[in-house]
């Protein structure tokens, strides 16, 4: 077997029209089901709801659990720790997403130089850990992998 790409990723959420709204109107992810256009109102058959880039049918899915579900815990566990959404190709871009972000009432949980990229840490109304991100021009990783594991720098935008 050979892995060719990571498909997609699926989130519990408490509320999903928060949640959707959240990754919809905060970070621009376009919404594919239900159809947040769909003026009959049909409600979907389970509450979910999908996003897309373009890349795929569908690279986010969130399924809500419900207000009593249990919060993801602080400090170091197993599981998910963060998950990277790549944002741009110029730490102009990531500019433009910070204030954009910031505008929006998001708070900025950590800023990284990886070498390899420029990142931007965030949580969703769930506590899911994201990392928006630009791959640094010029930086050939392909040709030197060790780049990936070098070390973490503060940001400086």
């Amino acid at each position: 077997m050979e892995i060719k790409e990571l498909g997609h990723l699926v989130l519990y959420v408490r509320d999903i029209g928060r949640s959707a709204a959240f990754y919809r109107d905060v970070l621009g992810w376009k919404q594919i089901f239900p159809d947040p256009t769909d003026a009959d109102g049909n409600p979907p058959r389970f509450p979910a709801a999908a996003f897309s880039a373009g890349r795929t049918h569908h690279e986010l899915l969130l399924i809500q659990v419900g207000d009593d579900a249990t919060a993801v815990p602080d400090g170091r566990r197993l599981g998910l720790y963060h998950f990277g959404l790549k944002v741009g190709d110029s730490d102009d871009e990531l500019r433009a997403v910070l204030a954009q972000i910031q505008a929006a009432g998001v708070v900025i949980v950590g800023a990284s130089d990886h070498t390899v990229t420029h990142s931007l840490y965030i949580h969703d109304p769930d506590g899911n850990e994201i990392e928006l991100y630009i791959d640094v021009p010029g930086v050939d990783w392909k040709n030197h992998p060790a780049l990936v594991a070098a070390p973490t720098r503060p940001l400086r935008l």
